[in-house]
């Protein structure tokens, strides 16, 4: 039989695909024989199966049943007995985090009796109507599907009641007539009383986490975080253990090292007298963790024990969750922690010279979307006199935008394209859209380890925790601070590695991070450079000593091409020549297409060749002994030419003024409705162009050799590549290569300079990757064009559908991430694998590498390593998440952890 519960006893680390990461932890905790708790957890599996069926699998709450009689026969007593009953937490426990994302009960066990056994000692009246009070709230919301304002503007209303600033300050008879209104809310909303049987309430509890996988906020962070849908949640049943006892307990969030900057040391958040949900949620402000120092010096001591034994454990930055009750130290969750792009690289970078990881590892610990993040730029003045308000710093950068107050409107300005920075007095689960909208977050209440710094880390948001010289008044949809009155739509600026905002927008510049690109990626030699860029530094060094694929990049100027080779550019993967067609050269293209005859065309291509050899020479000369691969022209022709609704306009209103219709503007209408296609990207365009308008292929190819001999004269060492695009045929590719050929010959010829220049083609459409053995035997190279070939795969246009349905599609789990983002493996990627193994397999020699969007996309070069691929292309400013990602790729392959 199939076993769906196991105590802790029974797990570890390595089980986190079926009990969840935090089960398995909590597992690994007491393996180690941390104070944890004791409990059970529920597995993924059988949630899977609820999932899949409405139904509890057979035979676990049989199996729930038993693990619950032998936590009670351990602890001496048994769930929702009247004296002093055993209390449970149920928490969900995904096998990758998700803070907030999924529900947590708890308390369960208490009702209208077991309440009375709880506070059968006037000291414990007040924790036990708060304990039950917390119980009916979650269980209502969580379970029964009440709206959770309702009971928050209950609350709200006893506090107002009796000018309270704090639920702390509620006491015994306040709390006995909120669970009463509680209840009856329950009964009024649901049609149904709170129940009083303890086993019916966790039986429920159970299937309510269960149920929230799917949740809306559950989806929206997995499809954010790329996190698959079908995993499912565990459940952790445990007993509870409080920290709202009074003084003499607390909880707390501890982290080994500071998450935002990396730096080893005591941080985190802690609450006297409070439970672990009261510091997550932000309600009240913590005091830092050193003050527990001060607070009760034992505990302290121990944890920082535990934390030590952990960390080295893990040999990584632990996030723990624990609390103290009257005293006693419990641990209750422990995870490798969330962190900003900052703290990723110097915690590997630090770990690798404590020797708790390899230089390898350290690598590992690190990704591409970290590395980019660094790159971004930070706020040019510190001005101390410029800022409105000072909070938390909870993760760092630099964002502008326009305040809002919730998260739907945060969503609806973001749609219309404006930057907004998203202001609460805490954040919840429920306002996920909005954060992940914004570019920041500010909230006047929480710390370091609140809901909004753990989600904004996370994702890379910048966010300031816990201005609390901030009022935030969200029904009049304004807040105030430092005497200043900010109504939403006002321009602030957010520095979240100072944790300060200011009023207006200030100016950026670039970090410390791009500038080391910018420089070429070598050391100021008098040691100047900030730890961020010495981390980074050593971890590029690693991975250009491990990586397999070269990196190139896409550019078509020599400005562009100067730049991808100071960030590590291997070479041009993609030149695309029709770029150089554009601006005051126009019309020259415009004369070529209109030509009359042969004498006309190569009039208007001898005007473009001397321009186009022009071009040619200064990014050969800026990527001097580099591959460069030089694509011919590629788009429709009709591109080039004014749009036809515009003349046709044009043309109209001259007639209706009586103004003589100007004789260019005629022809050039005359050729655009000659031209026109109904879908010109699946019609004349690339090798067919090439076919059919004479001269062409010839002008541009002759551009090329012309520039090679001229840098040749110079002392160059020039290495240009010939690649033509959109070749679904061999026949097609033999054609040009002849015409290639010949004009290399007459130019080679004619100077008395050998020019040879390899002749390749893109792969960027299904039949030409199906037909790869034949085209390779014409084919030098190949350079898959994935945006093309994702296209023409799935049988959609990009520009058309993104805004049309992908968000639907991403909704309802059509596809994880957009195929344009992240290279669809199993459709593209299996195209990408048969070119490649086919293409090899007729000719061994094949250069293969890629030149669409996805060679600067961290999963996707994952994937072209797997592939077997020679080289990635991307933009020049992806270079360096390439190479970095190219090196962590290599790993991976070799069996090294390579997870970021």
């Amino acid at each position: 039989m199939t076993t769906y519960v196991y105590d802790f006893s029974e797990g570890g680390r390595d089980m986190a695909g079926l009990l969840g990461g935090k089960g398995a932890n909590l597992a690994e905790m007491a393996r180690m024989g941390l104070p944890v708790p004791p409990g059970f957890t529920v597995t993924t599996e059988a949630c899977r199966i609820f999932l899949a069926t409405g139904q509890a699998p057979d035979g676990l709450d049989r199996q729930i049943s038993e693990h619950l009689a032998a936590l009670e026969r351990a602890a001496g007593k048994r769930l929702g007995q009247v004296d002093d009953p055993l209390l449970l937490s149920v928490r969900s426990g995904a096998r990758f985090s998700m803070p907030g994302m999924m529900e947590t009960i708890l308390d369960i066990g208490l009702n209208d009796l077991s309440v009375l056994g709880l506070a059968k000692t006037p000291e414990r009246e007040r924790f036990a109507w708060d304990s039950y009070r917390r119980l009916v709230q979650m269980f209502g919301s969580t379970v029964m599907g009440v709206d959770g304002s309702h009971f928050e503007a209950a609350l709200a209303a006893v506090k107002q009641q009796h000018s309270l600033g704090d639920d702390t300050q509620l006491d015994t008879c306040d709390l006995i007539r909120i669970v009463e209104t509680f209840k009856d809310l329950i009964q009024e909303r649901t049609g149904e009383e709170f129940p009083q049987d303890p086993a019916e309430q966790l039986r429920r509890a159970v299937l309510a986490v269960f149920t929230s996988w799917n949740g809306e906020r559950a989806r929206l962070y997995r499809r954010r975080e790329h996190i698959p849908d079908d995993l499912g949640t565990a459940v952790n049943i445990q007993t509870m253990v409080f920290g709202n006892l009074g003084a003499d307990s607390g909880s707390g969030v501890a982290f080994t090292r500071d998450p935002a900057t990396g730096r080893p040391g005591v941080y985190g958040d802690y609450l006297p007298n409070a439970q672990g949900e009261d510091v997550v949620a932000g309600i009240r402000n913590t005091v830092p963790l050193q003050d527990l120092a001060g607070l009760d010096p034992a505990s302290f001591a121990r944890l920082r024990g535990y934390m030590d034994r952990l960390e080295a454990h893990y040999r990584d930055l632990c996030d723990i969750e624990f609390t103290i009750e009257r005293g006693t130290l419990w641990m209750l969750q422990t995870r490798v922690g969330k962190r900003t792009a900052q703290a990723a690289f110097a915690i590997a970078s630090q770990l690798a010279d404590e020797g708790l990881i390899s230089e390898r590892e350290a690598l590992g610990r690190v990704g591409g979307e970290a590395l980019a993040r660094l790159m971004f730029p930070r706020f040019a003045t510190t001005d101390s006199s410029e800022v409105i308000a000072r909070g938390v710093p909870a993760s760092p950068g630099a964002a502008v935008g326009a305040v809002v107050f919730d998260s739907a409107e945060a969503v609806r300005r973001a749609a219309a394209g404006e930057k907004v920075v998203l202001v609460r007095q805490e954040t919840t689960p429920d306002d996920l859209p909005g954060m992940v909208a914004a570019q920041a977050v500010l909230t006047s209440r929480g710390g370091k380890t609140s809901h909004a710094a753990v989600v904004a880390r996370g994702m890379g948001k910048v966010c300031v925790c816990g201005a609390e010289g901030i009022v935030v008044d969200t029904r009049h949809r304004r807040f105030s601070a430092g005497g200043v009155t900010v109504p939403e739509g006002t321009v602030v600026s957010v520095d979240g590695s100072e944790g300060v905002v200011r009023l207006g927008s200030v100016p950026l510049v670039d970090s410390d991070v791009m500038r080391y690109f910018e420089e070429g990626g070598v050391l100021p030699a008098d040691g100047t450079a900030r730890q961020p860029v010495r981390d980074v530094h050593r971890l590029m060094r690693q991975a250009d000593a491990v990586r397999g694929l070269e990196v190139r990049a896409n550019a078509d100027t020599p400005e562009d091409a100067a730049r991808a080779r100071r960030f590590g550019a291997q070479g041009i993967g993609l030149c695309r020549t029709e770029h150089m067609f554009l601006g005051d050269r126009r019309p020259l293209v415009e004369a070529m297409i209109l030509a009359h005859g042969d004498t006309e065309r190569e009039a208007a291509l001898a005007a473009l060749l001397p321009l186009q050899r022009q071009d040619f020479t200064g990014i050969l000369e800026a990527m001097d002994g580099l591959p460069v691969t030089v694509r011919l022209l590629d788009p429709p022709l009709h591109e080039f030419l004014p749009d036809r609704t515009e003349l046709a306009v044009r043309l109209a209103r001259g007639e209706a003024l009586g103004t003589p219709a100007d004789p260019h503007d005629s022809e050039l209408l005359a050729a655009v409705t000659r031209m026109h296609e109904e879908n010109p990207m699946l019609g004349l365009r690339g090798v067919r162009l090439g076919l059919v308008v004479p001269g062409l292929v010839a002008m541009q190819v002759r551009a090329l050799a012309e520039a090679v001999v001229v840098r040749r004269h110079a002392g160059g060492d020039p290495r240009a590549e010939i690649m033509v695009p959109l070749v679904d045929a061999v026949e097609e590719l033999h054609l040009v290569r002849e015409e290639v050929d010949r004009v290399l010959a007459e130019v080679s010829l004619e100077t008395g300079v050998d020019v040879t220049c390899p002749v390749g083609t893109m792969i960027e459409l299904p039949r030409a990757a199906l037909t790869a053995g034949r085209i390779a035997k014409e084919a030098a190279f190949f350079s898959f064009g994935t945006n093309d070939l994702t296209q023409t795969t799935w049988g959609f246009s990009r520009d058309d559908v993104e805004a049309a349905f992908f968000s639907a599609y991403l909704d309802k789990g059509v596809f994880p991430v957009s195929p344009f983002e992240t290279i669809d493996r199993e459709g593209v990627g299996r195209l990408v694998r048969i070119a490649v193994e086919e293409g090899r397999a007729a000719r061994p020699d094949l250069k293969i590498g890629v030149c669409g969007e996805h060679g600067g996309d961290p999963a996707s070069v994952h994937f072209f390593h797997g592939a077997g691929l020679d080289y990635v292309s991307c933009s020049p400013f992806r270079v360096p998440v390439a190479r970095l990602e190219a090196g962590r790729a290599a790993l991976e392959a070799n069996g090294t952890d390579a997870s970021a």
